[in-house]
């Protein structure tokens, strides 16, 4: 299950936070390698490396790296607090070898524990659920595009990757995030909740957001059939929402520019999520310029999830000054190995449910 290499680390690559990229030998080949110094330590040049290369050999697009797993002669010492549970017991990727204890934010020791303890609901707080990691920045945009002084925060389920250091988009958009929770099995957010219901609580209460975005880390498992792909989470995030009383705003997966048949217009995650999993209802959103070649389609299969269940509702959001307000995007905007102009509506429509959003949003921001 593990393809197990020994290398040898020639130079540091870049950082961001919560990770470092690094230059690797292994059997005379250079690779590259990514390590989480809150797990392993900071590797150095010249450091002997375990490294898992599965899906560096599978050659995945999002994860298509060599992975430290430890640096043997020089290993990291403990965190501090011992056997001490205090310090939080939150066991995160559980029974792994890489297990992480972390101080969950409702824990008995965490500053927040009565704040989380009381809060009851999210007050109304409009919850924009998405399929992936990608369409966070461009949900952001649309958020403050027209509010810009609005706190948004990023709940980050585990779908995809589990360390939120895996992730440069959510380095670069740091300065301009509330902050991120990390729920379930991922790690390394600002704060750390057990579920999505308690993260979108911290969201709420501990970060102060007045929107909560709710996707799933970088990369996507999907087979290509009805229900077998990790973004059936988003009708599960409908769910939570509106259990503890926000504004479920579904962004929905649209693409003129994807080649799989199943991806173009409306995507079949989207169908399924919203139409199949989501019990609670959501406002759907949708640009309202679609391009003339798939305004049809999308047309059609939204009919499909609104018309028959009566419970979503469509929305049609103008995209006036959503264009400016991608390119301004502190990160760069990439889905499917396509960015902003190689798949513009599927960000559009992204930016549009961040718009509706911060419409329904409180407060005089």
């Amino acid at each position: 299950m593990v393809r197990w290499r020994d290398g040898k680390v020639t130079a540091v690559r870049r950082r961001w936070r919560g990770a470092v990229e690094l230059d690797v030998v292994v059997d005379g080949e250079p690779v590259r390698a990514v390590a989480y110094p809150a797990l392993v330590g900071e590797p150095e040049p010249g450091d002997r490396v375990l490294l898992n290369v599965s899906a560096l050999l599978m050659g995945l697009g999002t994860g298509g790296y060599a992975l430290v797993v430890a640096v043997p002669d020089r290993l990291p010492p403990d965190p501090p607090g011992g056997r001490d549970r205090s310090d939080g017991h939150l066991v995160k990727a559980r029974y792994t070898p890489l297990q992480a204890i972390v101080c969950g934010v409702d824990e008995e020791a965490s500053p927040h524990r009565q704040v989380l303890a009381d809060a009851e609901d999210l007050a109304g707080m409009p919850v924009v659920t998405a399929d992936l990691h990608s369409a966070l920045p461009a949900i952001v945009a649309g958020v403050l595009a027209d509010r810009p002084r609005l706190r948004v925060g990023y709940v980050m389920t585990d779908g995809g990757a589990l360390p939120a250091g895996f992730s440069r988009t959510l380095d670069g958009l740091s300065a301009t995030l509330a902050g991120t929770v990390t729920v379930g099995q991922c790690f390394g957010g600002d704060l750390e909740a057990t579920t999505v219901h308690s993260g979108l609580l911290a969201a709420r209460h501990v970060l102060a957001a007045d929107v909560t975005v709710v996707c799933q880390g970088p990369g996507n498992l999907g087979t290509g059939t009805r229900w077998g792909f990790s973004g059936v989470g988003v009708g599960e995030a409908v769910n939570a929402a509106a259990v503890l009383g926000g504004r479920p705003v579904g962004a929905l997966r649209i693409s003129a520019d994807d080649p799989r048949p199943r991806h173009r217009g409306l995507s079949h995650h989207s169908g399924t999520a919203y139409g199949r999993v989501a019990l609670a209802p959501a406002d759907l959103v949708v640009p309202a310029d679609l391009p003339a070649e798939i305004a049809d389609d999308v047309a059609a299969a939204l009919g499909q999830l609104v018309a028959p269940i009566g419970r979503h509702r469509a929305v049609r959001v103008a995209t006036d000054g959503l264009d400016a307000a991608l390119r301004a995007s502190p990160v760069p905007l990439r889905t499917m190995g396509r960015d902003l102009a190689g798949d513009h509506t599927y960000f559009l429509a992204c930016a549009a449910a961040g718009r509706h959003a911060a419409a329904l949003a409180g407060g005089d921001q």
